[in-house]
């Protein structure tokens, strides 16, 4: 199975669960078997990809996007410390 099957199949368990579940949610109990096998499908499907996905990261399929460069920081002036200033009205 190719990797774009196996994505495809991922796609049609997650439907298939996605409205299965909302009918069991309402109590439909024939919905909620529907859910329980079309998640151990949706499983070894998913596991079938890992597995695929990984192989093709080592053969190189998949190709990394280039990092933007980061820019540098703008330097920082040192805070000023703040100066008391001495109150006008004097206290008596």
């Amino acid at each position: 199975m190719s990797l774009k099957e196996n994505i495809a199949s991922l796609h049609k368990y997650l439907a298939c669960i996605s409205k299965d579940l909302n009918k069991a949610e309402r109590g439909n109990k024939a919905a909620a078997q529907r859910v329980r096998t079309c998640s151990i499908k949706f499983e070894k499907a998913a596991k079938k990809y890992r597995k695929e996905s990984v192989a093709a990261q080592k053969k190189g399929l998949f190709k990394k996007s280039k990092a933007k460069p980061k820019r540098k920081a703008a330097k920082r002036r040192p805070a000023k410390k703040a100066v008391r200033r001495k109150s006008r009205r004097r206290r008596r």
